[in-house]
């Protein structure tokens, strides 16, 4: 089961998450990046949190650990923003945090450039994400980090944030298990994924069993009230069917034809070029933002 843990001080909100979790030190001596009940994604978010990165641990993926947060709003009295007061009281009660890796870095595109991704490793976590549906884990927001960046041992990629994954529970009724995955933007297409090896690898792995024990560490409270649906267990049985059925189904879904960089870059010169193109005069003559020098103005139409 996951720890239970008691937040004693809120340090600080992080504000590159669209959920506005929060830096906190816990009674375990622990630091954890905390996703609260509160935040507009709602339960559904940690729902899938503890889901897939329970899943990615038990398949072998780095992942930090994750812990039941008991969350006493008074402990962050000092909070000067009303917004994240407003968060932080909604979210009383029992919330999710991850381990804190200490200088992590991101893994963006400049960072995936040289940092070398075993085929196989990349295959593993393309799979875990086709699995899961993870709308959430492109090239421009990997939700990946490269830890430890300090002492002599040897960096490694380590998965985060999975709320955006497991879309299927937002319409229990409107999604199929052979639903094909948009793969094209994924963060490590560009690696030479292995998603075959990892297949063959992973699917048998995935059990009715492995699935009930890891639904089970889901909170009762944040599966209660969903529609269509009794009991949290019967929640859960509904995630174990699906995820069961979709290993089933890998085939429809695999992806395996990555494009390359070169083609992505060319893609996005060409939609960028589509885009001018389709602007208005007036458009054309604002400045680029991204770097591009401003177009050359022609200011005799105001001179008369």
């Amino acid at each position: 089961m996951l720890r239970e843990v008691t937040a004693t001080r809120y340090i600080t909100p992080l504000r590159e998450g669209g959920s506005l979790p929060g830096l906190v030190e816990a009674d375990d001596l622990g630091t954890y990046v905390v996703k609260f009940t509160g935040s507009a994604q709602g339960r559904k978010a940690l729902v899938a949190e503890v889901i897939v990165g329970e899943l990615a641990r038990a398949l072998g993926l780095r992942f930090p650990e994750l812990v039941l947060v008991h969350f006493d709003p008074a402990v962050a009295g000092h909070e000067p923003h009303q917004e994240v007061q407003d968060l932080l009281r909604a979210s009383a009660g029992l919330n999710l945090g991850m381990d804190y890796l200490s200088g992590a870095r991101d893994f963006t595109p400049e960072v995936a450039e040289a940092f070398d991704v075993d085929p196989l490793e990349a295959g593993r976590i393309i799979w875990l994400d086709a699995l899961t549906v993870n709308v959430d884990r492109t090239t421009h927001s990997s939700n990946l980090m490269i830890w430890p960046t300090l002492g002599v041992a040897p960096p490694k990629l380590w998965l985060i944030d999975h709320g955006a994954a497991l879309v299927f529970h937002h319409r229990w009724d409107a999604s199929s298990p052979q639903k094909a995955y948009d793969f094209r933007r994924h963060a490590l297409g560009g690696h030479t994924p292995d998603t075959r090896a990892a297949d063959a690898e992973l699917a048998p792995r995935v059990t009715a069993e492995l699935l009930r024990a890891i639904t089970a560490e889901v909170p009762d409270a944040w599966l209660a009230d969903e529609p269509g649906f009794a009991t949290p267990d019967e929640v859960r049985e509904a995630y174990v069917g699906y995820l069961l059925a979709r290993v089933g189904a890998s085939a429809a879904w695999l992806p395996t034809d990555f494009p390359t960089r070169e083609q992505l870059a060319g893609e996005d010169a060409h939609r960028a070029a589509k885009t001018r193109r389709g602007r208005p005069d007036w458009l054309k003559r604002v400045p680029d933002l991204h770097g591009e020098p401003a177009p050359e103005q022609d200011w005799s139409v105001h001179l008369g």
